[in-house]
């Protein structure tokens, strides 16, 4: 497959005419061809969208609405076909793809299509004098760059609302998993979006997203990735005095005290700790676990750890499918020996499966079995760096502080799971974890409609629900004086 840009209302090849491989992370194949785009096909994408903003931002919320609707529903219809892509180009479990990520990219593109259906606007009528009321506009060429890790799923997470509220967007996924984008184009034309509204430009970061995040025409950007890379976008768009919303890394605890349902937080801990094999930002890496029950729960979670399935993602009963790339893998792997170098314990796992597990098909795969590191404390690295993959620490607590105090203990705070039974804990932890969600009992119970981002170096803003709606738009008052 060689995929195209979509640029104007249609496919485009490369400026410059490049391409680079796109592999399969489970069988090391190539399965596309992606174009190596740079500051020219970006240039031409964003004249495309301020072309189109005039039009798009004055049609009718209930026109925005329908289109954004029957996106949607050609998503659904093509529900087995991207999730078949999402899992070749990601090496996730296909039954993931099928059950989680296409699924949620359908609720993405609804919930805010019928969002600005039901949005209302602000008066304040000041004493006898003057009636305000405030108007908001959307802000023009949007600039969206999605990671890899759930690519169809957090892609539409950005464009859904920026398209929504009346902007029109330039969007990069990530050159490591741009399939799903690549059928997004073709159905957004499907759907009858008109061109150059949705604009996807394919190609690498330093080429393709930094010339997106500099154009002097894209006053807004959404990203979704790495801290080093968010920390470069605010540089360059900080002096630009451009919007950002930076949705960055994580290095999430989940804390079990010892009052807690044992089962359901052993189960929903082992889930949140290798889901999507690792590569979740949500994922709990940290599990702090109370100290009077800690040996009985390590005991149990490798127990669980072990008999997840680890092998091809496009069998039935596969639990994690192959790492994004080599490298990733070799990272992963790195962490792997730096946890025995600071002294932990490599309770289960931290090898390659054997090459008779994996099969014929993926015996060239990037993969590596789930692993529990134990006997680390909440400083060393190996607690403090996101690792992104299928390793977990798991580390005992003595009272509340305790958990409080190790669960801050790095520089992320994007997300944490609590367990307990007593609710005055729970409001307690809560209150005083650094983070931007808190979960309760429950990991990944997500609501469209509640703010999502997180603090320190997980990023700046929030995305989902009214947070997204405001920041693709931009506030306006109008005073008005009332006569005698």
């Amino acid at each position: 497959m060689k995929l195209a840009n979509l640029i104007g209302g249609a496919m485009a090849v490369p400026a410059d005419g490049a391409y680079f491989d796109d592999v399969d992370p489970a069988t090391g194949a190539v399965c596309a061809q992606v174009p190596d785009s740079d500051e020219r096909d970006v240039a031409r994408a964003v004249e495309a969208a301020a072309d189109a903003f005039t039009g798009w931002s004055t049609t009718p919320a209930a026109e925005r609405s329908r289109l954004l609707c029957h996106l949607a529903d050609l998503i659904e219809r093509d529900l087995d076909e991207l999730a078949r892509l999402e899992s070749i180009d990601t090496g996730k479990p296909l039954s993931v793809a099928r059950t989680v990520d296409i699924p949620r990219a359908v609720a993405n593109f609804r919930f805010f299509a019928t969002a600005i259906l039901h949005t209302t606007g602000q008066s304040h009528q000041t004493d006898t004098t003057a009636i305000n009321f405030t108007l908001r506009a959307p802000r023009g060429v949007a600039g969206l760059i999605s990671p890899w890790n759930l690519p169809l799923y957090l892609l539409s997470w950005k464009v859904a609302p920026a398209l929504a509220t009346g902007n029109t967007a330039v969007a990069k996924p990530s050159e490591l998993a741009p399939m799903t984008a690549q059928r997004l184009a073709a159905l957004s034309i499907e759907a009858g979006l008109p061109p150059g509204v949705l604009n996807i430009v394919h190609g690498r970061g330093p080429k393709a997203g930094a010339a997106i995040v500099s154009h002097p025409l894209v006053p807004t950007i959404s990203f979704t990735g790495g801290t080093e890379t968010g920390a470069q976008i605010a540089r360059t768009a900080g002096p630009l005095f451009k919007r950002m919303a930076l949705e960055c890394g994580g290095k999430n605890p989940t804390i079990v005290f010892a009052d807690a349902d044992f089962d359901d937080a052993l189960a929903t801990s082992v889930r949140a700790a290798f889901s999507n094999q690792g590569e979740i930002c949500l994922c709990g890496s940290r599990v702090l676990v109370e100290r009077t029950i800690y040996d009985r729960f390590v005991e149990q979670f490798v127990d669980r750890t072990r008999k997840l399935r680890v092998g091809d993602p496009m069998q039935t009963g596969t639990d994690l499918g192959a790492l994004i790339s080599a490298d990733h893998l070799a990272k992963v792997e790195s962490y792997v020996e730096l946890a025995r170098q600071e002294g932990g314990t490599i309770a289960c796992g931290g090898r390659r499966p054997a090459p008779e597990i994996l099969g014929d098909r993926c015996r060239d795969g990037v993969f590596l079995e789930p692993t529990v590191v134990t006997g680390l404390d909440s400083s060393c690295r190996t607690n403090t760096e996101e690792i992104f993959g299928p390793l977990v620490t798991v580390m005992p607590f003595d009272d509340t502080d305790a958990a409080v105090t190790a669960a801050n203990a790095t520089k992320y705070g994007l997300s944490a799971s609590v367990w307990t039974r007593d609710l005055d804990r729970a409001h307690h932890v809560a209150r005083h974890l650094n983070v931007g969600t808190v979960w309760v009992n429950c990991w990944l119970l997500r609501d469209l409609r509640v703010p999502f981002g997180g603090m320190k170096s997980s990023g700046i803003g929030r995305e989902g629900g009214d947070e997204a709606l405001r920041f693709f738009t931009e506030p306006k008052n109008v005073c008005i004086k009332i006569g005698p």
